[in-house]
C-alpha cells in the first residue's frame, strides 16, 4: 500500500493530476478500503467478490486483477498492514516519557485510542481470527507471533524478567497479545457516549495485565532463585 494512505481512510486525490504510477497505488488503496468498509457494514471477509469490493473501490472489475490475483491474497496484504499498525504501536509505546508507575495505564489509554483511529483493520483482524479462510487465519497466526516475539525482544533490551529464559518470555507476551486482541473486541463493540462504561472496560483491561505482568514477576524471581 502506499506509505502515504493508511488503511481505513477513503483516497481522496483526483485520479487525473496523478502520475500512472500514482493512480496504480490510488486502486490499489481503494480496493483495500473497499473490503474494509464492506467488513465494517457486518460482512465477513469470505463473503466478499472481487466484483463487489471492486464495484465499491469505484473501479472495474478488471483493474483487480492488475493488484490482486484473487480476494485471498487481497486479504493477505490487509493482514500485512494491520501488523505494521500494531509494530507502529509498539515503537511508539517504546518513545513515551511516562513514569513506570504510570506507564501500564498510559500504555492501554493509547491502545484504546489506536483501536478506535484504526477501527476497519481491526473489525477485520477481529473477524478473520476466526473467520472462514484458512488462508487469513494462518496469517494472522504468523503475524501474532512475529509481533510477539518483537514485544519479548523490546522486553530484553529494556532489561525486564532478566532471568526468564526466551520460551517463557514469550509466553507471556503471547497472553499480553492476545489480551490486547480481546480487548479490541470490547472497544470495537463499546457504544457511543459511554464514559463510565469506557473507564470500567480501560480498568479491566489494566487488571488483565497487571495480573499478566505480576505471574511474570514471580516467575522471574523464581529463575533468579534457583539460578
Amino acid at each position: 500500500m502506499n506509505a502515504t494512505q493508511p488503511p481505513g481512510k477513503r483516497p481522496s486525490k483526483n485520479p487525473e493530476t496523478l502520475s500512472r504510477s500514482a493512480r496504480k497505488d490510488l486502486t490499489r488503496a481503494s480496493l483495500l478500503q473497499a473490503a474494509l468498509t464492506l467488513m465494517g457494514e457486518g460482512r465477513s471477509f469470505t463473503s466478499l467478490g472481487l466484483r463487489e469490493i471492486a464495484r465499491e473501490a469505484g473501479v472495474v472489475p478488471n483493474a483487480f486483477y492488475r493488484h490482486f490475483r484473487n480476494t485471498d491474497e487481497l486479504g493477505l496484504v490487509l493482514v500485512e498492514e494491520a501488523g505494521i499498525t500494531l509494530r507502529r504501536l509498539l515503537r511508539e509505546a517504546r518513545k513515551m516519557e511516562v513514569a513506570p508507575r504510570d506507564m501500564l495505564r498510559r500504555s492501554v489509554q493509547v491502545y484504546q485510542e489506536h483501536v478506535k483511529r484504526n477501527r476497519l483493520q481491526f473489525v477485520f483482524i477481529s473477524s478473520e481470527r476466526s473467520g472462514g479462510s484458512r488462508i487469513l487465519r494462518l496469517a494472522i497466526r504468523n503475524d501474532v507471533t512475529h509481533f510477539t516475539n518483537e514485544m519479548a525482544q523490546d522486553f530484553r533490551l529494556r532489561g525486564l524478567y532478566t532471568h526468564l529464559p526466551t520460551a517463557n518470555l514469550q509466553m507471556v507476551c503471547g497472553m499480553i497479545v492476545m489480551t490486547m486482541l480481546a480487548a479490541a473486541t470490547d472497544i470495537l463493540d463499546l457504544p457511543p457516549g459511554q464514559p463510565l462504561l469506557e473507564t470500567e472496560m480501560s480498568e479491566n483491561f489494566v487488571q488483565q495485565l497487571k495480573i499478566i505482568l505480576y505471574g511474570a514477576t514471580r516467575l522471574n524471581e523464581s529463575f533468579a532463585a534457583s539460578a
